[in-house]
This record gives C-alpha cells, structure tokens and sequence, in this order.
C-alpha cells in the first residue's frame, strides 16, 4: 500500500498515561502515523499496546499530551464527539465480543443498526461483508459453532459496516492457531490495500515477521525503536483459504451486484434506528 504524504493520520504529541496501579503506562511518547500506512506495535504485555489503541478511540485520556487524528485534537473533544469517532474505526478486539445468542450474518446486522443503517443498507451489504471475510457459508451459525478463526473473522466483519478508514486490532491472532492467525492477517491486508491505515497490537511475532510493515517496539510505555513509515506493495494473498475482500461500500464498481449465495437477513424490528430509505 503506497503511503500519502501529507498530514498525518494520527499523530501522539508528547502523551503520558498514568493509572493508580501502573504511574506510566505511557511516558512522554511521541509518534506520527501517516494515512495508509500498515503498522505493528510490538512489545510483551503491559508494554502499552492496548493503552495506545485506547487513547485513538477515546476510552482512554492522555494525562498530559495531545491525540490527533486527521487533524483534530480528540483527547479535548467533548463526550457527545467520541460515537461519531469511532464510526471512523473499524474496532477488532481479541475477545470476539460477539452476541452469543444471535448469528453470524445477525451479528454483522446488528451492528451496521448500531453505527446508524438503514434496514436496506443493512440488507445490502452484510452479504457482502459475509464474502469478504468467508463466512457466507456460515450466516446461521451461532458463535458456539464455530472456530475461533472464524469468531475472529466476524469480529471483523462487525467492524466494516461504515468502512472504516482506521483498522484497530489489539491481539487479534491472541487466541489462535499459526494457520488461523495468518487468514487475520489477510483480511487486514486487504483492508489497507483498499486504502485504511491498519494499526495491530500484537505479541504474536511469527506473525509480524511474515508481514512487511512497519514495527514499532515498546517496552514499559516508551518507544524504543521504530522501522518508520514504508511503502508496502499491494499484498500477495498469504496461503490461506480467505478470499480476498471486497469493498462493501455503497456504488462501489468493482463490487458484484448480488452475492454468490442468496442470504435472507433476519433483521428484528427492535434494531431499528430509522426509516428503510
């Protein structure tokens, strides 16, 4: 993926966390991120990883410092500011967080309700979510039915519904096998040669040794060394069985009409949050 020059993406301003328990979790750290760009943040656990995708989606304020994203100061934003942030995030967490009681293709449609689709947005496009992450086949299976690879794969699902241009994965291949972890990582390959900055926090090195991006390491909040920005060519497809994805975006070209299987969403009445235009 060709990095854009410019102004940053994200940029961290001399940022410092503190908690009770821990007094740094970040010590006066400083970073740009530029629009486009693939990027690990490594380091063993209670480095800062997570802290730092927290601070981006707001469920964590700088105790001193500034967080920027496109521009705008977000760590001063008031409170009503952070759902229309995170709309912007495509949110991977390592625990699946899927609703256990709701299937796969019930799971994408909730939460394209949730970030404020129509019913026939909803309808359109979760077949084309489904492709893109090789669930079709599995729609109306319940999370229990299936692998934690394809747990993780409707936790991304979940997190394309406004297609994002910012990925944010803590650990996503945490709880996974070798084979399992490296589908993960192509589809959040795909994601940024389609255009999204992909930021994962991850331990798993096997993983990032397989992936030419660019690796910030972390030791306890600091950052102690930083490959820097790269241009990543347009990813090979990884050896795995993951179709590559497709853009889900409404009018977009290269998108087929209809899936290749005929999906019959069940999107309840409850889960509206406007009309069906």
């Amino acid at each position: 993926m060709e990095v854009e020059k410019g102004q940053p993406h994200i940029e961290f301003r001399a940022v410092e966390v503190s908690y009770r328990s821990h007094k740094d979790a970040i010590h006066s750290l400083s970073l740009q991120i530029q629009k486009g760009e693939f990027v690990f943040l490594v380091g063993t656990t209670g480095a800062g990883k997570s802290t730092l995708l927290k601070l981006l989606s707001r469920e964590v304020n700088p105790t001193k410092g500034a967080v920027v994203i496109e521009g705008k100061e977000i760590n001063r934003q008031l409170a009503l500011f952070i759902p229309k942030l995170r709309r912007k995030m495509g949110i991977v967490p390592q625990d699946y967080a899927l609703l256990p009681k709701k299937t796969v293709e019930e799971n994408i449609a909730y939460a394209s309700r949730a970030a404020g689709k129509t019913r026939r947005q909803t309808r359109r496009r979760t077949p084309f979510i489904l492709m893109g992450v090789h669930l079709l086949h599995k729609a109306k299976s319940f999370p229990d039915e299936l692998s934690g690879g394809e747990r993780q794969r409707v936790a991304i699902g979940r997190s394309l519904v406004n297609d994002p241009p910012l990925i944010l994965a803590d650990e996503p291949t945490g709880n996974l096998d070798p084979d399992h972890s490296m589908e993960i990582m192509q589809l959040l390959l795909d994601l940024n040669d389609r255009g999204s900055t992909v930021i994962v926090a991850t331990h798993d090195m096997l993983v990032v040794d397989q992936v030419p991006a660019r690796i910030i390491r972390l030791e306890e909040g600091r950052i102690v060394s930083d490959s820097g920005p790269m241009e990543r060519p347009k990813s090979e497809p990884l050896e795995t069985e993951v179709i590559p994805l497709i853009a889900v975006v409404d009018g977009n070209e290269d998108a087929p009409s209809e899936p290749d299987e005929n999906v019959d969403l069940q999107i309840e009445e409850s889960e509206s949050g406007g009309d069906d235009a």
